[in-house]
């Protein structure tokens, strides 16, 4: 399986609203980008520039939008590999993030762009023009894992963009840790799919849902009935709102339930499925009702006894492929017909993966190090591999190395920070023809490194004698600097040494 997704699925947002008020909102970011602070759904979105340092912002003029459709963040740079926002997250919490796409027209064309979505590692190739041409607007969402101190959400131009990259809005949400908790995400995350209230006529989101996630109203030709008893969500690892639960699809007695959901085809692959249900009836002693779950005419679970407490079955790899059918057979005994409240569905998405921790941190000191460095400076250094830091070359796997590092000529100015010694996988360091100052920190950590150049700036300070004790390096670059001092002797004299001090430099050998 690659780490590309074979669907991701856009679903379609309304363009006005109906608020409700609440005083208790989401943790994590809600951002509206390109626009200013505005409250929408119950909720505050905030505007996005402290999160960003690229793109332009510009109003979409179209009478009817809600407010956080107004507005876009676009990319018109060609140049640069990615363009990311930088959110502050606890690393290893459960992460619902979703960003939000309404084109509007905003660059004057009528085909929204096709470009790529990256969040940390991982990427996926956007295309809302669908959506757009119904009159829509388009939400992607997934529910991942904070591998990091910091979450990159990054856009990039692929082979099929031919204008500029956008956003409209970003939402990073933290999600309790019982929330689809047997889902190995150290490997994976979940892409939303489907989320749907059978039965209902409305679309359930923030406030009754408390993590903003929305349900979607499925309605079809099986009977719909309403609950006489709430539900407690808490008592859910996935804790669906208790709304999904007013109203269910059921079948008389001693009738299977058949419901074909989604309604859209599905790609051979691996999927997580959650199935809710309730007894809708006054609880009593015969307030239950057993029935056989199957999935495709694959038995999912056997037995089910639904009471008017509730209950959910889940599959965390299922395999799906083409429409999808859920059945429900009733046990000989049962007093009424089966039934079903809700339902979501997510893709397994593959990570690719995200670089070394520590070599992402030592790259972040090297940007507070840097004055005018590259601008792609952001999200993952090494991943996706088309779209690595500028000057940034890595080693293969899920946890990429950093072996190179070439940024000559770029105009950079600043320092070397002694982090830098813990690029351990460093085999090429060139910074050559810069204007860095300071000295050269130690280096004898950098056991695999073969080539230095530092020429051409204005380093001071002795030329360090942990540079003749690195076992690898074979050629050395320091001329035109403020060095003084002396050429140790374990550099001078180390066997096949291209080593250059001069012009430039007070150094006597």
């Amino acid at each position: 399986m690659s780490t590309s997704i074979f669907l991701l699925w856009l679903v379609s947002i309304p363009l006005t609203i109906h608020a409700t008020p609440n005083p208790h909102p989401p943790q994590g970011f809600l951002l509206n980008c390109g626009g200013g602070k505005l409250e929408q759904d119950s909720l505050t979105y905030l505007p996005d520039d402290k999160f960003i340092h690229a793109g332009n912002k510009t109003e979409i003029k179209q009478k009817g939008i809600v407010p956080l459709l107004s507005s876009v963040r676009y990319f018109p740079d060609v140049v640069e590999e990615k363009f990311c926002y930088q959110l502050p997250v606890n690393k290893g919490r459960k992460l619902l993030v979703k960003t939000i796409y309404y084109y509007g027209g905003f660059d004057g064309g009528t085909v929204p762009p096709v470009f790529d979505q990256i969040i940390d590692g991982t990427k996926w190739n956007i295309d809302t023009s669908k959506d757009y041409k119904d009159g829509g607007s388009s939400y992607y969402e997934l529910v991942m894992v904070a591998h990091n101190k910091v979450l990159s959400v990054c856009f990039a131009r692929n082979e099929h963009t031919t204008s500029d990259p956008f956003i409209s809005a970003i939402e990073v949400l933290y999600l309790d840790d019982s929330l689809y908790n047997t889902t190995d995400f150290a490997k994976y995350a979940l892409v939303t799919l489907a989320r749907h209230s059978f039965g209902s006529h409305d679309t359930i989101i923030f406030p009754d849902d408390k993590f903003n996630r929305r349900w979607d109203e499925f309605v079809d030709i099986n009977p719909v009935v309403t609950s006489h008893v709430p539900v407690t969500p808490t008592t859910f690892w996935n804790m669906p709102p208790a709304q999904v639960f007013e109203n269910s699809v059921t079948a008389s007695r001693g009738k299977s339930l058949v419901v074909n959901w989604p309604k859209f085809m599905l790609p051979k692959t691996y999927y997580y499925i959650a199935l809710y249900f309730q007894d809708n009836r006054t609880p009593s002693p015969y307030s239950w009702r057993v029935f056989d779950v199957l999935v495709n005419g694959v038995m999912f679970f056997k037995n089910l006894n639904v009471t008017t407490s509730g209950v959910t079955v889940y599959s965390t790899a299922w395999p799906l492929e083409g429409n999808t059918t859920i059945t429900m057979d009733p046990a000989i005994n049962s007093p009424v017909g089966p039934i079903i409240a809700a339902g979501e569905l997510f893709q397994l998405l593959p990570l690719a993966g995200i670089t070394l921790t520590r070599d992402v941190a030592v790259m972040e000191d090297l940007r507070e190090s840097f004055d005018k460095e590259p601008r792609d400076w952001h999200g993952d250094p090494c991943l996706p591999t088309d779209k690595s830091w500028t000057g940034v070359e890595c080693s293969s796997g899920t946890n990429p190395r950093i072996t190179s590092l070439n940024l000559t000529n770029v105009g950079i100015t600043g320092s070397l920070p002694p982090s830098i010694s813990r690029l351990t996988a460093l085999s090429h360091l060139w910074l050559g023809s810069n204007k860095l100052t300071g000295e050269i920190p130690d280096l004898s950590s950098l056991q695999s490194l073969e080539t230095l150049h530092l020429e051409d700036n204005q380093l001071q300070g002795p030329i360090p004698e942990s540079l003749g004790k690195l076992p690898k390096l074979r050629e050395v670059f320091l001329q035109n600097n403020h060095l003084k001092g002396s050429i140790p002797g374990s550099l001078k004299n180390k066997n096949g040494i291209n080593l250059k001090v001069s012009p430039g430099n007070e150094v006597s050998s």
